[in-house]
C-alpha cells in the first residue's frame, strides 16, 4: 500500500499548492512507521505552512520612487503624470522593496508597471514583465557588407505579424532545453513555429553603420513571440489565484509568485524563455549572414523586459522596458548594451553606470507621449503616404506586410534628443557609439490585409 492523494483528502488535507510536497512527506512517513494516521498527520503539518496570512497594501505614498525624467512640454507633463499615479499604486504592493522611472517612461494601462518602469520585490510578478517576456535586441557586426545587401537578405530571412514561418528551423538542442522544464514542455509547439520570426509592433530590424567604425551592424528588436505569451498567461492566471486569498484587493495585474514549487519552476521557465529568445536573434543573423556569405566580426545583446535577481540582495528586478547597467547582470553579458530611439535615429551603444537612482537600469527606448490610437487621431488631416515620406526621408523603410504602420513613425516616439540628453542627466550610462541608420523593417499594418477580414471581404 502507498499513500495518494485520495487518502490525504479523506484524511483532511484540502487541496492546494501544498499537496505534492505534503505526499512526498507522508509517503517518506508511511514507509518507514507504515502508520497511516501518523502520515496524515505529518502532511497536515506540510500544510500549516502554507496557512494563508492576510497582508494588506501599504498607504498611499508610504514608499517613493526615483524619478528619473523631466517634461519638455504640456503633453509630456500630462503623460509623466500618468506614469506618476501608476507607479504609485505600484509602490503600496507589500513586496515591492524599491521602484524607479526611466526617462522614456510611459502609462501602459491603470494602476500597472509602467513601460520605463523598474520594481524591485522580494517576489515575482508575472505582470510587470508581461506577455512580452524578454524583449530584447541583439547586434551582429557584418563589417564592410553593404547596407542594401543586409536589409534584403534579412528581409528574405525572417517574418513579421502574427503566427510562424518554416523559414529556420528551431535547434534539437534548444528543442531539448524547452522540453525541459514542465511549464514550457507543452509550448514545444509554438516555440518551433514561432522561432526565426519576430512579431509586429515595435519590433525592427534595423541596418546601419557604427559611427566608430563604419562597420554594416544589424540589430534585431523582438521578445518571445507566442511562447513566452503563453508561458505569462500560466504565471498570471496562477499568481492572481494565489495572491487573491491573502490580498484580494490586488489587481490582477499585480499579482504576484511566491517562490513556492510553481513560483521556482516558473523562474525557471523565464530562463528557458531567454535562452529561446538569444537564440531566435542570433539564429535570424546568422541566416542573414549565411546568404550574404559573410563573417559576423562582433555580436551582443541585452533583453530590456525582464525579471533579474541580483546577488547582491536577492531581489527580484522587474524591468517593463529598462536596460540593465550594471556588471554582470548575466552570465551573458557584455559591455555595451543597446538603446534604440526611432528608425530615422542611431540606436546607441552604451556602457552601464549602474547608478542607484535608476535602481542600476537605463532606458530602452524612447517612449511613447500618445497611444497608438492617439496618434494617428492626431495625423488624421494628413494622408499616410505623405507622413511616411516626410518621416522616413533618407532612410530605407519597409513594412513586411506591404501597409505603413504610422504609429511606428519616429513622430510616434518622444523626441530623441530629449531622452538621449536626459540619460546623461540622470547619470544612467554613458555612450559609447552610435548605429548610424541606413533602414528599417517592421511588421507594418499587417490588420489591413488580416485573414479574417479577407474572408469576411470575399463573403
Amino acid at each position: 500500500m502507498s499513500i495518494s492523494n485520495k487518502d490525504l483528502i479523506a484524511g483532511g488535507i484540502t487541496p492546494g499548492k501544498w499537496m505534492p510536497e505534503a505526499l512526498r512527506e507522508a509517503q517518506s512517513v508511511f514507509a518507514s512507521t507504515r502508520n497511516i494516521v501518523e502520515a496524515i498527520a505529518a502532511a497536515k503539518q506540510i500544510e500549516s505552512k502554507y496557512a494563508y496570512a492576510s497582508v494588506e497594501l501599504r498607504a498611499p505614498g508610504e514608499l517613493g520612487f526615483y524619478q528619473n525624467i523631466e517634461a519638455q512640454n504640456a503633453q509630456e507633463a500630462r503623460n509623466i503624470e500618468q506614469v506618476r499615479a501608476c507607479m504609485d499604486e505600484i509602490m503600496r504592493l507589500p513586496h515591492v522593496v524599491s521602484g524607479a522611472i526611466m526617462p522614456d517612461a510611459c502609462p501602459s494601462g491603470p494602476a500597472t508597471i509602467p513601460v520605463g518602469g523598474v520594481v524591485a520585490s522580494s517576489v515575482i510578478h508575472p505582470g510587470f514583465h508581461s506577455a512580452d517576456i524578454c524583449c530584447s535586441l541583439a547586434l551582429s557586426n557584418f563589417g564592410a557588407t553593404e547596407p542594401a545587401a543586409v536589409m534584403d537578405a534579412v528581409f528574405a530571412a525572417t517574418h513579421f505579424g502574427p503566427g510562424g514561418c518554416d523559414k529556420i528551423a528551431m535547434p534539437a538542442e534548444l528543442k531539448e532545453v524547452v522540453a525541459s522544464n514542465v511549464l514550457t514542455r507543452p509550448l514545444a509547439s509554438i516555440a518551433s513555429s514561432h522561432f526565426g520570426t519576430q512579431g509586429d509592433g515595435n519590433h525592427f530590424a534595423y541596418v546601419g553603420r557604427l559611427q566608430s567604425s563604419g562597420d554594416t551592424v544589424l540589430v534585431t528588436h523582438h521578445g518571445s513571440r507566442g511562447f513566452g505569451a503563453r508561458l505569462y498567461k500560466k504565471g498570471i492566471e496562477h499568481a492572481y489565484a494565489e495572491t487573491r486569498k491573502v490580498c484580494p484587493e490586488v489587481r490582477k495585474q499585480n499579482a504576484w509568485l511566491e517562490l513556492d514549487e510553481f513560483g521556482q519552476t516558473y523562474w525557471e521557465a523565464l530562463q528557458v524563455v531567454r535562452e529561446w529568445t538569444r537564440q531566435n536573434h542570433f539564429a535570424i543573423h546568422d541566416h542573414t549572414a549565411a546568404t550574404l556569405r559573410c563573417d559576423v566580426q562582433d555580436r551582443y545583446w541585452n533583453e530590456h523586459n525582464f525579471v533579474f535577481q541580483k546577488q547582491s540582495d536577492g531581489l527580484f528586478y522587474h524591468a517593463k522596458g529598462a536596460t540593465p547597467a550594471w556588471d554582470n547582470w548575466a552570465a551573458d553579458a557584455t559591455a555595451h548594451t543597446l538603446i534604440p530611439l526611432n528608425m530615422a535615429q542611431p540606436i546607441l551603444v552604451v556602457s552601464g553606470n549602474d547608478a542607484a537612482n535608476g535602481l542600476g537600469f537605463s532606458p530602452h527606448g524612447a517612449g511613447r507621449n500618445m497611444s497608438r490610437t492617439a496618434h494617428k487621431k492626431a495625423n488624421a488631416s494628413r494622408t499616410v503616404a505623405e507622413i511616411f515620406a516626410e518621416e522616413t526621408q533618407g532612410i530605407d523603410c519597409r513594412f513586411f506586410s506591404g501597409e505603413t504602420d504610422i504609429s511606428e513613425l519616429p513622430s510616434a516616439y518622444k523626441d530623441a534628443a530629449s531622452v538621449k540628453a536626459q540619460i546623461s542627466q540622470f547619470g544612467l550610462a554613458d555612450i559609447v557609439d552610435e548605429v548610424v541608420p541606413y533602414g528599417s523593417i517592421m511588421a507594418g499594418d499587417w490588420q489591413v490585409n488580416a485573414p479574417w477580414r479577407n474572408k469576411r471581404s470575399r463573403k
